[in-house]
């Protein structure tokens, strides 16, 4: 059984890093994707490796990082739910607001 399942949104997102990325080199775009599937795999085993940031949101989620990426997720539920991948660049507290005021 999957331990965690991807939210509609992170699917968008990850849909648009692979776009992204393959703009300029396709190999690129899947070995990337395939980094952030381990993650969601090493997440699902174990919740407990990401972190609380209550600088950046007071959401229940955790962070984590991958490469240049973070990897936000609800781990309050079995499986846990992967809301959201995005550039760790970005202004994370205003994306969040935005992701979760919808």
């Amino acid at each position: 059984m999957t331990q965690y399942i991807l939210s509609e949104d992170a699917d968008r997102d990850l849909d648009g890093i692979w776009d992204f990325i393959a703009q300029d080199n396709i190999d690129a775009a899947d070995q990337w994707i395939g980094r952030l599937f381990d993650a969601f795999d090493a997440i699902g085993s174990t919740p407990g490796i990401g972190h609380k940031r209550d600088d950046l949101t007071t959401y229940p989620v955790l962070f984590w990082p991958v490469g240049a990426y973070l990897v936000i997720y609800r781990a309050t539920s079995r499986p846990i739910e992967i809301v959201a991948v995005t550039q760790g660049a970005r202004d994370i507290p205003a994306f969040l607001h935005r992701r979760f005021s919808l």
